[in-house]
């Protein structure tokens, strides 16, 4: 998985770990990886120190079965040399790149990329997700911000442009928008990815 320390990165190391899972994941700094441990990754791999690549394959020598990926584009070659034959790159997001991929290592490997819109993936898809995501919380397996050591950045409504450029500054962990002083929106705040 990439992006560990990510709000999108922790959330899926929690989940993963929760589903009996051994999670691998790359970070880009030293106070991300303690993030992505404390979230309860396996093995944290800064990709800026070395060799992600042989790194992952040290791990799991016949490569990893499932990414779950946020920046397909900056990873597709790291993501081709790791996954297993018959993985699978569940993309969550973009950086807003154009994703090209060299199709002849995905061919060989049987690649599966498998792109996540939740507006699009329809009910039965939605329900499944949400009754895991309940039972994960009875579980207290997926703790939720400051709590799972995530940090939290928030900002009032009429400062949304500031938790834009917090967010496009790549701020670690979630950057909220607290709408709770908003007409509409009494106790209530919005996360901003």
């Amino acid at each position: 998985m990439t992006g560990g320390a990510g709000a999108v990165g922790h959330a899926a190391i929690q989940l993963a770990r929760w589903s009996g899972a051994e999670v691998i994941t790359t970070v880009s700094s030293r106070r991300k990886a303690a993030l992505a441990s404390a979230a309860g990754a396996d093995h944290v791999i800064n990709y800026r120190e070395g060799a992600a690549a042989a790194e992952i394959r040290k791990i799991a020598a016949n490569g990893v079965d499932q990414i779950v990926e946020v920046a397909p584009s900056a990873n597709a070659a790291l993501d081709s040399q790791v996954l297993a034959n018959h993985g699978t790159v569940a993309v969550y997001a973009t950086e807003g790149q154009p994703l090209n991929l060299d199709v002849w290592p995905h061919l060989a490997t049987n690649t599966r990329y498998q792109f996540v819109l939740l507006y699009t993936v329809g009910n039965t898809a939605l329900r499944a997700a949400a009754d895991d995501i309940v039972n994960a919380l009875k579980d207290r397996a997926l703790p939720v911000g400051e709590e799972a050591g995530l940090p939290l950045t928030r900002f009032e409504l009429d400062r949304t442009s500031d938790a834009h450029d917090a967010v496009q500054a790549n701020a670690i962990g979630k950057v909220l928008i607290d709408v709770s002083s908003h007409p509409f929106g009494a106790d209530t705040t919005a996360g901003a990815e």
